[in-house]
């Protein structure tokens, strides 16, 4: 099992994902913070992009916080390789990468 820990931002235009300049990864969801609305998105993204089911996907802390960790039924993912510099937009220095 692969765990992972994001700092979640709810109500973004899209969503995406990216890691800041100290190595936190965190994600944008398109999806309000109310009634496990953004939890459920998140799932939904994270495992669009990860390339398993929904179910293999279970989000173990911070449900009701915006520092979440998730449980991935994998062995190990290559976040650097999903979080991809060539689709940042941005000019920063931080590296994003959108589902």
């Amino acid at each position: 099992m692969e765990k992972a820990t994001f700092l979640v931002k709810p109500n973004a235009r899209t969503s995406s994902i990216g890691k800041s300049e100290d190595g936190q990864m965190w994600i944008r969801i398109a999806a309000p913070a109310t009634e496990g609305k953004a939890n459920s998105a998140l799932i939904a993204f994270l495992s669009k992009l990860v390339g398993i089911p929904k179910s293999r996907v279970l989000l173990v802390n911070g449900a009701l916080g915006r520092m979440k960790t998730f449980s991935f039924d994998l062995d190990k993912i290559d976040w650097d390789s999903l979080i991809s510099e060539d689709n940042n937009p941005d000019t920063g220095n931080e590296s994003e990468s959108k589902c």
